[in-house]
């Protein structure tokens, strides 16, 4: 008779041994071949079994192989996402402190003095663009990231070009923060000394904050690591050093541009925070565990997707 065999559809879900012992039973049984035929059927058929159970399970072991790559991957990319989203949420934090430390009218904060000035000088000077705070922080931001390139050259890195984008978030941030803390403002001094505490306070926890990400630094950071790698320069020491040039710039160009000095740019609460947010850095590091908790939670939304869909099914 012809050969006749069945197909591999009815062996789905077996595994090798079960199908093979399915069809043995069926050719003795069922096809009435010589036996000679019989034999040579059924190791083919055997061969054939096998290859394909083989094949099933190498394409498994590579389904899974792959399937941990995208898992490794799909978690690396939402770590990314969440770790930048408490990034943008730090400097918030951070930008409100600049803005409120601007309504007291005592000073501002130290990266905040050169944008301030300019600011000033824009808003009755025609050759000076009429720009926000914010925009001349962006600015500055970016001339503080071309300098670290010339001060590092070949060993600048550069994804530290994210700095860019931060800086932008940054300005564009105390823009807003700045419309938000319009009422601040006022004649009072002992009122403009509890504002300009508190946004020094502010700016310290958002600082403190900042770092726990561990993401790119900030502009302002990134060129006192760069003196600091060049120069040796302990890093305190650096900083200390950055800050008060920004502050002697500032001083100049208010003589320069606006006259004379202008105490509620560069003023007492510039001096006051140069102090006071980094012992506010100090301190809140060692109440912040709880964002070291958020910073290492990994958002999961698919899993409560497949928990609702498993309990809707059952």
């Amino acid at each position: 008779c012809s050969p006749c065999y069945p197909p591999l559809r009815p062996y789905r879900g077996m595994d090798y041994r079960h199908a093979t012992d399915v069809y043995r039973r069926q050719m003795g049984g069922i096809y009435p071949c010589r036996n000679g035929l019989r034999q040579a059927l059924t190791a083919w058929h055997t061969w054939r079994l096998h290859t394909h159970f083989r094949n099933r399970t190498a394409w498994h072991r590579l389904s899974i192989v792959n399937f941990q790559i995208w898992i490794k991957m799909r978690d690396k990319i939402i770590s990314f996402i969440w770790q930048h989203f408490l990034l943008l949420i730090s400097i918030y934090v951070m930008t409100l402190g600049v803005a409120v430390c601007v309504r007291s009218q005592l000073g501002s904060s130290v990266i905040s003095t050169i944008p301030y000035v300019m600011a000033s000088a824009g808003a009755f000077m025609d050759a000076i663009p009429a720009w926000t705070i914010g925009t001349y922080t962006i600015l500055m931001n970016a001339i503080f990231v071309v300098a670290q390139i010339l001060i590092l050259r070949r060993n600048f890195q550069w994804v530290q070009l994210f700095q860019l984008v931060i800086g932008c978030f940054f300005g564009m941030l105390i823009d807003l923060n700045m419309y938000l803390t319009g009422w601040l403002l006022s004649d009072t001094l002992w009122i403009n000394a509890l504002v300009q505490i508190a946004g020094c306070t502010i700016l310290g926890i958002g600082i403190a904050m900042e770092v726990k990400c561990g993401s790119v630094t900030m502009p302002g950071e990134g060129i006192t690591i760069a003196i600091h790698k060049v120069t040796g320069l302990e890093f305190p020491k650096a900083k200390i050093r950055v800050d008060t040039s920004l502050v002697i710039l500032a001083v100049i160009l208010c003589f320069l541009l606006l006259g004379s000095w202008q105490w509620q740019i560069v003023g007492v609460g510039t001096l006051f925070a140069m102090v006071y947010v980094g012992m506010v850095v100090r301190i809140a590091n060692k109440y912040l565990a709880w964002f070291d908790r958020i910073l290492a939670y990994q958002p999961g939304f698919r899993r409560y997707v497949y928990g609702l869909a498993r309990y809707i099914k059952h």
